[in-house]
């Protein structure tokens, strides 16, 4: 999720030609330097910048409803009191929220990270996913990035009831000597059991009280979507889980064209519950035929009425298995308060229901948490939302929503995959934002020029020489080129086809193809994320595997298929043609030569931290994008950290922007404050980056 076209400048007697906004704020904070008779200007001083969109929003916060802060809250949970439990993932902690509306955290240090059990701020968490209260006020916790379950006390001390820190397996067993991929979803039952949702393992685990795991259903490793007993039945994605009074299990698949909801019956047989696959947009109606775009998590009330936590939306399928949308609207993002359709999410991750049906939302991407009455009403309790949008204008007017990959053409200009409003937009040197291709909100495939076309998701962008843009157009499967004249044709790939084929053109298939980037021979590069793979394309289209083996996700140098990537999310190519991979789970940076040859550049596998030094010895949080000057330094955002590092061809890192683990944006001097850098991107001496809600820049090169 980069990209950049440099032009070579010496060290020696550099010239910066800044563009407007970045020329301005350098002017303000550094002054321009003078002197006659041929004095050098003293060396300038790297400033961070504002470009375009809006940095307001998010933080770590404490507080009484709007005046606390969160960062990506993922997971909610209430108990019968009605305290709501959160799963702030990126601060990594558990926020309690009284029923008043005053937010404490409960057990976590925010912005510090690790697996230690304790009591309260003594404890760490790894970005934790979801939350689960039982009947004694017990709460449980999907500790995704430590791949464990917690446990903890009202009084707030943290144990691990499963799983071992770091260790991302499938194996049944009794606390530390079971294992989970990735544990996502979690729920209680009324006699204390724990179920857990593995998503890339594709199973259903139990944990009973004593911390013994078993696998329920589906088969580990194996994804699919066939019904039946609990031993042949699986399961594409399984991202979130309620249980009834009776025992039954739901399961919500969030697989974009595949969300469903599944039920394990007490009898262990599962069958599909509610939504048809291939869609991948909301359709109301009875369950046979209604459609969900994304399902996140489920809650159940009373009744026995079913809530969806869908993308942007909230839904409801009733005891009558009828679904209808309780509020928000398909397609449409935000964080508008209001009833039914008036109302806007920007990512409903997680969902709570007391009895009555009265729902608590963590709104992720607004950093929010939202109530929705059964009417659905629905208001903002706690946290203030961050301002996204689709709007083009310049500079502090546009909005983005999403923005995920960047990369720059030759005249300096900016390409921005803005995924969640599924479009590739354009930034002018000066920072006037406009949309390149794609209409905002409109999902869907459709190869057309300018505003006709469509895409889902695009999550990649990069350029090439002659003007043309490549997006790696996550939702649809498939790899898209845009030339000059903003004409969009598929590269590679069949749109909705999921797989690993090697080909050319639509009978090559991709998994979820989440970063490219191009070298100087026109050949595309495509991080194949969650099958563990970087793909290379021809200029005529003809894919191959050049490292990793899909499916087979872990660690592993070596050459071609017997490398092992986890969760790869950027890369860059060097003039050389050797790729460069920020390995995001396995929080290092690789090395892929011509020839395939896999080697880690920086950092140690499964060793989290925010550490600068050579090669092993530096420690990356999440290493997610990486960008490169004609020299070979390497630019990685560290996006959890909140950080971007500074890597030279031997290995050496340096951390040169942000403060370890506080969100927020503070321009001037380096170091300052950027959150959730996403992606990056290098033009002359200016180091561009996205942020979670718009563009800031660095001129000179820090």
């Amino acid at each position: 999720m980069l990209r950049m076209q440099a032009k070579a400048e010496s060290k020696a007697g550099r010239r910066w030609a800044l563009p407007g906004l970045v020329a301005a704020t350098l002017l303000a904070f550094a002054g321009c330097g003078g002197g006659g008779g041929g004095d050098e200007p003293p060396p300038a001083t790297p400033v961070l910048a504002f470009v375009a969109g809006n940095m307001d929003g998010r933080g770590i916060a404490d507080g009484t409803g709007t005046s606390a802060r969160f960062n990506y809250p993922t997971g909610v949970a209430r108990d019968a009191s009605g305290n709501v439990y959160i799963a702030d993932s990126w601060s990594h902690t558990i926020r309690k929220m009284t029923p008043a509306g005053v937010v404490t955290t409960f057990a976590g240090t925010a912005g510090t990270y690790g697996s230690n059990d304790g009591t309260g701020t003594a404890a760490r968490f790894y970005y934790p996913a979801d939350v689960a209260v039982d009947t004694t006020g017990q709460v449980y916790v999907a500790d995704w990035g430590n791949a464990t379950i917690r446990k903890i006390t009202p009084a707030g001390e943290v144990t691990t009831l499963a799983g071992q820190a770091g260790v991302y397996d499938h194996a049944d067993g009794t606390g530390s000597a079971a294992r989970f991929r990735a544990p996502e979803g979690i729920a209680t039952d009324g006699s204390g059991n724990v179920y857990v949702a593995d998503a890339l393992d594709y199973t259903v685990r139990r944990i009973t009280p004593a911390g013994v795991v078993t696998t329920v259903a589906g088969t580990p490793g194996v994804a699919g979507d066939a019904d039946g007993p609990v031993a042949t039945a699986s399961f594409r994605y399984p991202t979130s889980l309620a249980v009834d009074a009776g025992g039954n299990v739901y399961v919500g698949e969030g697989w974009y064209q595949a969300s469903v909801v599944r039920l394990i019956t007490t009898a262990g047989v599962v069958s599909t519950y509610a939504g048809v696959r291939g869609s991948g947009f909301p359709v109301d109606g009875p369950a046979a035929t209604a459609s969900f775009s994304g399902i996140n998590d489920l809650a159940l009330d009373g009744a026995g009425n079913l809530y969806v936590a869908d993308s942007v939306t909230v839904r409801k399928i009733s005891a009558a298995r009828d679904v209808t949308t309780l509020a928000g609207l398909g397609g449409r993002q935000g964080s508008v308060d209001g009833t039914g359709s008036a109302a806007r999410f920007m990512i409903a991750a997680s969902l709570t229901s007391d009895a009555a049906g009265n729902l608590v939302v963590a709104d992720q991407v607004g950093h929010t948490v939202r109530a929705v009455t059964p009417g659905g009403t629905v208001t903002t309790v706690a946290g203030a939302p961050e301002q996204t949008g689709s709007t083009d204008g310049p500079g502090a007017v546009a909005r983005f929503g999403w923005p995920s990959g960047l990369a720059a053409d030759s005249s300096g200009a900016l390409y921005v995959a803005d995924a969640d409003n599924a479009v590739v937009r354009k930034v002018t040197p000066s920072g006037l934002v406009s949309t390149f291709a794609g209409t905002a909100h409109a999902l869907g495939w459709s190869d057309a020029t300018g505003s006709a076309a469509r895409f889902t998701a695009p999550y990649g962008v990069a350029t090439d020489s002659g003007g043309n843009v490549y997006v790696a157009d996550t939702g649809n499967q498939v790899i898209r080129k845009i030339n000059g004249g903003a004409q969009v044709t598929t590269l590679a790939g069949s749109p909705g086809v999921a797989g690993s084929a090697d080909g050319t053109g639509a009978a090559a298939t991709f998994n979820v193809p989440r970063a490219i980037a191009t070298d100087a021979a026109g050949n595309a590069y495509v991080a194949d994320a969650s099958a563990g793979t970087i793909r290379k394309i021809t200029p005529a289209g003809v894919v191959t595997t050049l490292a990793g083996s899909a499916g087979q996700i872990g660690y592993a140098d070596g050459t071609g298929a017997a490398a092992r990537f986890y969760q790869p999310s950027g890369l860059a190519v060097d003039a050389a043609g050797n790729v460069y991979v920020a390995d995001s789970f396995n929080q290092v940076l690789r090395k892929i030569t011509p020839t395939g040859v896999v080697t880690t550049l920086a950092g140690t596998a499964h060793e989290f931290g925010l550490v600068d030094g050579r090669g092993a010895a530096a420690r990356f949080q999440q290493p997610h994008a990486v960008a490169i000057t004609p020299d070979g330094t390497l630019y990685v955002a560290d996006i959890s950290a909140n950080t971007i590092r500074k890597v030279t061809p031997d290995g050496m890192v340096t951390t040169v922007i942000g403060r370890a683990n506080a969100p927020g944006f503070q321009p001037g001097p380096l170091p300052g404050l950027i959150a959730t850098p996403r992606a990056l991107a290098v033009v002359g001496e200016t180091l561009y980056v996205v942020t979670s809600q718009g563009i800031a820049s660095v001129t000179p090169l820090p």
